[in-house]
């Protein structure tokens, strides 16, 4: 089996068995929504924060495979990190999806799965949504925010 078909079957397992996926969760002190219109991915995060630390992570919505197993496997790759890591953390998978090389590969877990998709540029807006999702709602946390909303518009992408 290449690395390019275990990539794949990551991928597939996470969009068919979504880790953390809920509509809800006890305790979240944050929610942010992100939308690609462009496309029609929906992704609502929610956040809860203990001691400046990811506590618990869970997020719900509406899109294409990438989108969703993007999120599942960030959701897995952020919990239990103090909220600097998880921002350091999602700004590597951003640069990688941006095909700026691969940091902290042992840290992202799964999420590693989604490199082939920086040869996509259609794509990566897609495994980029609950990454920035994440930035968001850690930066609403930090400012006090309890929502947010963000859509991205045509020629947008998530920074």
């Amino acid at each position: 089996m290449s690395m390019e078909d275990l990539y794949h079957d990551i991928i597939l397992d996470h969009y068919k068995s979504p880790r953390n996926r809920a509509p809800e969760l006890e305790g979240s002190q944050v929610h942010v929504h992100h939308s690609n219109p462009l496309c029609g991915d929906e992704l609502d995060l929610r956040l809860r924060v203990s001691d400046d630390t990811v506590d618990a992570v869970a997020f719900d919505g509406e899109g294409c495979s990438i989108s969703m197993a993007s999120a599942s496997a960030m959701s897995q790759a952020v919990a239990g990190r103090e909220l600097g890591d998880a921002e350091d953390l999602a700004e590597a998978f951003r640069l990688m999806m941006h095909g700026e090389g691969v940091k902290r590969e042992d840290d992202l877990l799964d999420g590693i799965a989604f490199q082939g998709v920086a040869k996509f540029p259609v794509r990566v807006k897609c495994a980029l949504l609950g990454w920035m999702a994440l930035r968001d709602a850690i930066e609403s946390y930090r400012s006090g925010e309890e929502a947010r909303r963000v859509t991205y518009d045509d020629g947008d992408e998530p920074a």
